[in-house]
């Protein structure tokens, strides 16, 4: 809960303060909180901050400030150099996604929520978010190979589901 309001908000201490406004809420909602909190809460946390911003009259142009380290560990024995220009890459094509678009891909890639639960937090059926999730994805490969950077390219090949034969499925 506090990484989410972290990379969401402008400081620690904002985000502190946006959990604890959060846990208010459930408390005082105790009856309408599901089974499974943690979309809900989210999704309670996300409106917390958004009136935060609201009241302090600001916003964020460029998405949540997540420091890059916090991307992926350096596998070992890989190029630096490398490293940093997909960093960057990635960087300035996010930034340059739309805020929709980036809390999409956030909320699954960063905040490890399953496409039903993130739709929850988002209030939306899991069709829709799935539509968005995949646009959203779209559109960062687009602005990655715009910028002339395709992590595609490094790609070993496409992923695939091992499938049963017919003779394999039957008894």
């Amino acid at each position: 809960m506090l990484g989410f309001s972290i990379r969401r908000s402008d400081d620690r201490a904002t985000a502190e303060e946006a959990v604890s406004e959060t846990f208010l809420v459930a408390w005082r909602r105790l009856d309408a909180v599901p089974d499974e909190p943690l979309p809900w809460l989210l999704g309670v946390a996300r409106k917390v901050i958004a009136n935060q911003r609201r009241a302090a009259g600001r916003r964020t142009p460029d998405g949540p400030l997540v420091p890059l380290e916090a991307v992926a560990d350096p596998a070992p024995g890989a190029d630096i150099a490398d490293l940093v220009a997909d960093r960057e890459a990635f960087a300035e094509a996010f930034a340059a996604l739309s805020q929709a678009d980036r809390e999409v891909l956030a909320l699954v890639n960063w905040d490890g929520l399953s496409p039903k639960e993130a739709a929850t937090v988002l209030g939306c059926t899991p069709a829709t978010f799935y539509l968005r999730l995949h646009r959203a994805r779209r559109r960062l490969l687009k602005e990655l190979e715009a910028r002339g950077h395709s992590f595609v390219e490094r790609a070993a090949g496409p992923v695939t589901r091992p499938r049963t034969d017919a003779t394999e499925a039957r008894p």
